[in-house]
């Protein structure tokens, strides 16, 4: 017998995150992941009277693979997944984590090979912007480990934030947002350490409702390419390349990422150095899930942290909020404003939006966590 648990997410996956029809075909590209949550995809996938394929992957393989890439192995593996991608109506990742930091030794190099080879054409092109597409954890010993709870506690949590969230009503709550965003020119974002400015003017706002990520929960949009200006303090971890960076800390000037430090700045620039887009931002995004508080290096899950925003280096989303930025990194950076990490204020055109992570103006206040969770 599968796990309810298992059977509850696959709903939530196939008839409202994919919103799966008859005869369409499903990927679902599955990393170190148990075969009964996979199982209960399928079933559910079949129960809809979709096609679903499999592609099965570990981390452990995955950094065999690219430690011994060379040009011309990226460029045909690219070319086969990009084939098969291309026939996909939808798409859905499960990503297990056995061991956070296994990608830790592949050579800067060689990473780059896969983002621009491989990752770029068949991810940031293809399934992004032709797929409906999730991607989803599964919950492990070591996520576990990363969220400081015990194996039970974060399995419980990990089923919480997944289906403990009326998504249907969360969509409805962000629609304001998406319409005060859009009408918006200059952003200033200040309070613990951070003083920045910038324009989201004439960008597009998006809303994440639990149709791309699983979980899900944010509104994004982008700054004006050459807008930014002034300094940003993160203050969440954030892996990149299998190391751990904190404390990054960026300086601006008309866009570009002219300082940049952080606990290993040598990685922090060489990663910035990918390409020129690398160093000017593709993404800027209010986190509004209810019951995500806290960080736990897994970007999935920090994004989303309730009181957060995201600031991301690298390539814009080119047909949903697009500011013109392209490169092959795209690295969703999360600085929590919430009183008990330094809190902070968000003005859009001098008006206070948030402060200390929680919406000011009436019209916004259905995003505070109080008013989106299933009640029990």
């Amino acid at each position: 017998m599968i796990n309810p648990q298992y059977e509850k997410l696959a709903k939530v996956l196939i008839r409202y995150s994919t919103n799966l029809k008859r005869g369409e075909k499903v990927l679902i590209e599955f990393t170190d992941a148990p075969t009964e949550m996979v199982q209960a995809i399928v079933r559910e996938v079949q129960a809809v009277k979709g096609i679903a394929l499999l592609d099965q992957k570990t981390q452990r393989l995955q950094r065999e693979l690219f430690r011994g890439a060379t040009e011309e192995q990226m460029k045909i593996i690219a070319d086969a997944e990009l084939y098969r991608m291309k026939k996909m109506d939808a798409w859905i990742g499960i990503r297990g984590l056995i061991n956070s930091k296994e990608l830790s030794d592949v050579p800067t190099k060689k990473m780059q090979l896969y983002e621009k080879l491989w990752l770029k054409p068949v991810h940031l092109e293809q399934r992004v912007r032709h797929t409906k597409w999730v991607i989803l954890r599964v919950p492990t010993s070591s996520m576990a480990q990363m969220a400081k709870m015990s194996s039970d506690a974060f399995e419980d949590f990990y089923f919480d934030v997944c289906t403990g969230v009326d998504w249907k009503k969360a969509s409805r709550a962000m629609d304001p947002l998406v319409r005060l965003m859009e009408q918006t020119d200059q952003v200033h974002i200040k309070g613990n350490g951070s003083d920045l400015t910038f324009s989201i003017k004439g960008i597009p706002a998006i809303k994440c409702d639990a149709h791309l990520n699983m979980p899900d929960g944010e509104v994004f949009t982008a700054p004006v390419r050459d807008s930014v200006n002034g300094v940003l303090q993160y203050n969440t971890p954030s892996s990149q390349r299998g190391f751990t960076f904190e404390n990054v800390r960026f300086e601006f000037k008309n866009g570009k990422i002219v300082k940049a430090t952080a606990n290993n700045t040598k990685k922090l620039n060489e990663i910035l150095n990918t390409d020129e887009g690398a160093r000017y931002i593709g993404e800027f995004a209010l986190g509004v899930h209810p019951l995500i508080k806290k960080p736990m290096d897994d970007i999935l899950f920090d994004e989303k942290i309730n009181g957060s925003f995201h600031f991301t280096p690298g390539n814009a989303y080119e047909d949903e909020a697009d500011n013109g930025n392209r490169s092959a990194i795209h690295w969703d950076l999360v600085c929590i404003q919430t009183p008990e990490c330094g809190g902070g204020e968000i003005y859009f055109d001098g008006k206070l939006i948030r402060k200390d992570g929680r919406f000011v103006p009436k019209s916004l206040q259905g995003l505070n966590p109080e008013n989106l969770v299933i009640k029990k």
